[in-house]
């Protein structure tokens, strides 16, 4: 792929003047010049629908500057603790005792499956399908344990937005590597939130317990 800078601002739905200044700034690698003529590639394309969706999500652009002056932070962000797994209709069947429609395009609807077509499914998660799994198997419905999924996924997202917030405070700012205060914050929140939520359960457990039973 060639693209002139016109051609770029075209593909992109930006001007040449925001382009040049994006590249000014250093938030874009410079072009390869050919007989006086810069010519821009796929890296180019990719960087500023990147910055788009950085702006998008609320970033100014030196704060969108230092992220991305950290190699590969933004990969290191977003890169998935545990490989995907694909499984097919039959294989999913089997794994929670039948096909159940309903059950499935809910799993869909909550990203704990991915259709990929041919009956075959992607689950981002393997452990949160084994848990759903486990569950099942100790008595607990299919439709129940999805249920359990929403209510603790919408959770989990204020919690992640907790720790981000604490990351762009008190690090984002300052001269702390990005990429290296990426990869502590992961680990620390996870164990924060496993650390609570076995209290919480605890909790919540005793509370019940001591409930009379309801007729």
């Amino acid at each position: 792929m060639k693209l002139t800078v016109g051609q770029l601002a075209d593909a992109t739905g930006m001007t040449v003047r925001n382009i040049r200044n994006h590249q000014s700034r250093g938030l874009l690698p410079p072009p390869a010049v050919e007989a006086r003529t810069g010519y821009y590639g796929e890296v180019h394309l990719e960087r500023l629908r990147l910055i788009q969706e950085m702006q998008a999500d609320g970033y100014n652009l030196e704060a969108i500057r230092r992220l991305l002056s950290g190699s590969e932070l933004r990969r290191v962000a977003t890169m998935p603790v545990e490989a995907p797994a694909v499984l097919t209709a039959e294989e999913l069947a089997e794994r929670f005792g039948g096909h159940d429609p309903t059950a499935l395009a809910e799993a869909e609807r909550l990203g704990v499956l991915l259709p990929l077509g041919d009956g075959r499914f992607e689950a981002p998660s393997p452990a949160l399908l084994r848990a759903a799994e486990e569950a099942v198997a100790g008595g607990i419905g299919l439709h129940a344990a999805l249920r359990v999924v929403a209510d603790v996924r919408a959770s989990c997202e204020t919690m992640a937005r907790a720790f981000v917030g604490v990351f762009e405070r008190e690090l984002l700012g300052g001269d702390a590597d990005p990429v290296a205060a990426v990869q502590a914050l992961r680990p620390v929140a996870a164990h924060t939130v496993a650390a609570l939520f076995d209290q919480a359960i605890a909790a919540e457990a005793a509370r019940a317990l001591s409930e009379p039973a309801r007729p």
